[in-house]
This record gives structure tokens, sequence and C-alpha cells, in this order.
């Protein structure tokens, strides 16, 4: 019952995304990103049946929509325009330390605490750090953009390239995502403890900021369509490593940390996949018609998990059939591009070619 409030916040902030990405398309981030979640977590402490208990996680599923990724990365998308690989990077950075940092300290807390009080105390953090932190933070004028009807965002939505990355990028969701909730049980079946097995969870975190950390010298040197490929194919063959390989016990943890590192990357080949392939124009909403389906995915993800290992005798063979998947999502991407865009069929332009460019043009009558 636990897990499936949970996750169905998981697709509470997917539905919702979608009328506030138009809010904050026409508004700005300021007013969406300061109602936080600090009320909803508030509720989910004092919950006193599982009804309320799961209407207050329905209720923090609708404030994930305000505060988690999506709103933040349509924000720094409008503000920073070209430079927004940099600034997508930085939050990423940071936000990639959020499960290091928290899920020890809720441990801590959790300890001296009961539950509820945890809960409390989290609330209280949200309320002391992130509301003011966005409202007086948030303050920057919030640029139009002009050309409205250069993509219209149904007509995008509707296109055979959307589509097939939208598919493309849910069923590398899911196949990451169940990684991250079937990989202790696979490691302590391979005779690890349960700690070190944990220890090699945690350390997928770090590996999730080192492959941030590479992600903007990797966008400068690719196309969107190989660097698209690339990132899913690499994940596959990182997901099938555990599956595959019995020991020892480092290369598998290894192998946890470069899974981690895989999906940092992907956080940010998702947060650009929008503008990367149809602009700036219409990114939030376009953005979230996007993430619905992959939030989805990556909810089921966890109970998806356990079902095939039942049915399959065994994790190994888990990761075995996720690698699949992400070799499916991994082919579909290369027809996930719109023709003619120029981020497909170019590598970026160098100094010297724009230069060049710009000489021919100033010679023209």
């Amino acid at each position: 019952m636990v897990t499936a409030g949970f996750s169905a916040s998981q697709v509470v902030a997917g539905l919702v995304g979608v009328p506030v990405g138009a809010l904050l398309d026409r508004r700005g981030p300021r007013a969406v990103m300061t109602t936080g979640s600090a009320p909803a977590l508030v509720l989910v402490a004092t919950a006193r049946s599982p009804v309320w208990f799961t209407a207050a996680w329905l209720l923090t599923g609708v404030a994930m929509a305000g505060v988690c990724y999506a709103p933040a990365f349509a924000a720094l998308t409008r503000w920073y325009g070209a430079r927004r690989v940099p600034a997508l990077t930085a939050v990423t950075l940071v936000a990639g330390l959020a499960s290091t940092v928290f899920a020890p300290l809720t441990a801590v807390l959790n300890a001296h605490l009961d539950w509820r009080g945890t809960y409390l105390v989290l609330a209280g953090f949200l309320a002391f750090t992130t509301v003011p932190l966005h409202l007086f933070g948030l303050r920057l004028p919030w640029p139009e953009i002009g050309h409205e009807a250069e993509h219209p965002p149904s007509a995008v939505a509707r296109s055979r390239p959307f589509v097939v990355l939208t598919v493309a990028m849910s069923l590398a969701a899911f196949s990451g995502y169940a990684v991250v909730i079937t990989l202790v049980p696979l490691l302590t079946g391979r005779g690890m403890s349960t700690t070190v097995a944990a220890v090699a969870l945690g350390l997928g975190g770090v590996g999730q900021v080192l492959g941030r950390l590479g992600y903007a010298r990797l966008a400068a040197r690719t196309t969107v369509r190989a660097r698209t490929a690339l990132v899913l194919v690499v994940s596959t063959v990182i997901t099938v490593l555990p599956g595959v390989v019995p020991g020892p016990a480092s290369l598998l943890v290894a192998g946890a940390v470069l899974a981690g590192a895989a999906r940092g990357i992907f956080t940010l080949l998702q947060a650009t996949a929008i503008t990367d392939r149809w602009g700036a124009v219409h990114y939030r909403r376009l953005s979230v018609l996007l993430a619905l389906p992959v939030v989805l995915t990556a909810a089921i993800a966890p109970w998806a998990g356990s079902a095939l290992a039942s049915r399959l005798g065994g994790y190994a063979p888990v990761f075995v059939v996720l690698g699949v998947i992400g070799a499916l999502a991994a082919v579909l991407s290369t027809a996930g591009v719109p023709c003619g865009s120029s981020s497909s069929a170019t590598r970026p332009r160098t100094r010297r070619s724009i230069s060049s460019r710009i000489g021919r043009t100033a010679s023209r009558p």
C-alpha cells in the first residue's frame, strides 16, 4: 500500500505536469515553484487512515509537478537559451547528490524519531529553504519567445518523430529505473551483504554526477541523433553486464557506478530533447507531453522488475530482458529526429565555419 501511494504520486505528477506546463509558459516559474511540497508532506505525516495517506501522496504528486526537474528545466531553457546545457548540468549535478545526502539523513532522523516526525522535519526543511529561495530567487523577467507559429505544439506532438522519440525515451526510462530497484536483490543473490549492495547502489548516485560532467563535451561533438543512440546503446551494455557477469564483487560495483553515470546522462538527454529538435518554442508544453509516458513507465518499473524476477526465476535474467528493452529504445531513437533538423544533419559549427559564413554573407551586395 505504501509503495502504491508513492507510485500513484508519480503518475499524478506526470498528469498534472501538462496544465502546470501551460501555466509556466505563460507566467514563468516563480509562482509555480514557490508553492512547494511542504504542505503535502505535512498531510502525509499526519495521515490516520489509508485513504488519508493515499490522498496526501496524490497531493504530493501535484506538488512534485511544480518543483522537480521539469519546471526547473523549463525555466533554465527559457532564461539561458543557447547556454542552457551548462545551466542544466549545474542543476543536475547538485540534484544528483540529493539521494546521497538525504537518504542517510532520513535514516538518521528515523532512528531518533518515528516516521511521522521524520516527515515533519523534512517538510520544515522544505518550507524554510526551497520556498523562500524560489520566492526571492526566481525574479528574472520571463522572456518572450517569438515565432509562435513556427512549430505549433499540437502539430509537433502528432508528428512521427515526436511519437517515436516518446516511445524510445519511455522504454529507456523503464529499463533504467527497473535496474535501480532490482540491483540490490541481484547483488545479494550474488553473495554480497545487504550493506555492500546498498553502498553499490549509493555509488550509482555518484556515477550520475560524474556522467553529467561530461555531457556538455559530448553534446558539442555529436549530432542529436548520434548522441541519443550512443547514450542508449551504452546504457544497454551496462544494463546487461550485471546479468551475465557473476563476479567478482568489485566488477559488479563498478557496473553499478557506470549504470549511475548512464542514468545521469539520460536525465540531461531528456532535458534537452525538445530544444535539440524543435527549439525553445513551447518547450514546457512539449516537454511535459514527452515526460508524461516516461514518468508512467518509470512509476511501474519497480513493480515490473520484481514481477519479471518471479516469472524468470531470478534477477539475472531480468537484467538481460531490460537490456533488450534498452536496445529497442536505442534503435527507435534514430527515427526520433525530424527531417531537416539542423541538429540532426550536422555537427555543431566550429568557430572557423561560423567566421567563414559571416565573411561570405558580408561580401554579398
